[in-house]
């Protein structure tokens, strides 16, 4: 691997595996100007909602931002820190999603647990998507397959650094599940609690999706508010190792806006359905 440029155009349409690894070559592009700020030092600014902003959320913001215009000008683009002006009549049935920085409270705690994350949405399901945890040198992706790799901040990736990952779920063992480390609530311990033997990881950002996509968990369930920013590239990176997303109508879970904007609801994600059948009868 060396450091490049920002991917050249290509034909998403006919290559997702390809578009995958064209997003996380610009993924850490933007790890690089999130390292560099988390090196130097940062303020801390409270947006409207009560969630953290530093130089980081948007310095990694315009890295992509330019990227996708060279990428693909023609699909939409929603990001967490432009939201506010965009029309989700304007974006279609296909539009790109970016969270330049989950997990900013991480970043601001310097724990090491915060991603950029990049994802195409299809007819409101996500089919490709970049997770990158640059303090970890971490990249998961995904197309119609999914991989990891190591990726220093600011080197490109080539199809020979990555390796293909799925769900190792294991009915047999007890259930590994993974919550967040920042919004603990009590529906999840309640949901945690029914699972006999249960082992509970906390991390932050996106990384719980990819910690299940990898086989490292078997269940990650959230209960409290997130965007879909926060889920769709970790959404389809589960996908495309083979677990399943499903909302609180164990339905399959998509991206969509409407009346309460951008947020989601509830969700568990599984390695397979399998597990989810059997905790089920076990509950």
């Amino acid at each position: 691997m060396a450091t490049g440029t920002p991917p050249s155009s290509i034909d998403w349409t006919q290559d997702r595996d390809g578009l995958a690894l064209a997003l996380a070559n610009l993924a850490s592009q933007a790890g690089q100007a999130v390292m560099a700020i988390y090196a130097d030092g940062f303020d801390v600014i409270d947006k409207t909602d009560g969630s953290p902003l530093t130089r980081a959320d948007l310095a990694a913001d315009e890295v992509v931002a330019k990227g996708l215009r060279t990428l693909a000008p023609s699909i939409p683009v929603l990001s967490e820190e432009s939201a506010e002006t965009v029309d989700p009549s304007d974006l279609g049935d296909v539009f790109f999603v970016v969270d330049p920085l989950d997990g900013t409270k991480e970043f601001v705690q310097k724990n090491g647990e915060f991603s950029v994350n990049i994802a195409l949405v299809e007819n409101g399901v996500p089919t490709v998507g970049v997770v990158y945890a640059p303090a970890h040198n971490k990249m998961w992706l995904a197309g119609d397959v999914a991989f990891a790799a190591k990726v220093h901040p600011g080197e490109t990736l080539s199809s020979e650094d990555i390796r293909e990952i799925t769900t190792c779920p294991d009915p047999d063992q007890p259930i590994r599940a993974v919550a967040s480390r920042s919004h603990k609530d009590a529906k999840t311990q309640a949901f945690l609690g029914k699972m006999s033997g249960c082992n509970t990881t906390t991390i932050g950002s996106a990384l719980k999706f990819c910690l299940v996509a990898e086989g490292q968990a078997d269940v990650y369930p959230r209960f409290g508010p997130t965007m879909v920013w926060d889920t769709a590239a970790g959404i389809a990176v589960l996908h495309a190792a083979g677990g399943v997303v499903l909302d609180e109508n164990n339905a399959p879970m998509r991206v969509h806006f409407g009346k309460d904007g951008w947020r989601n609801g509830a969700f568990t994600a599984w390695g397979c359905e399998k597990l989810k059948n059997k905790t089920d009868t076990n509950g």
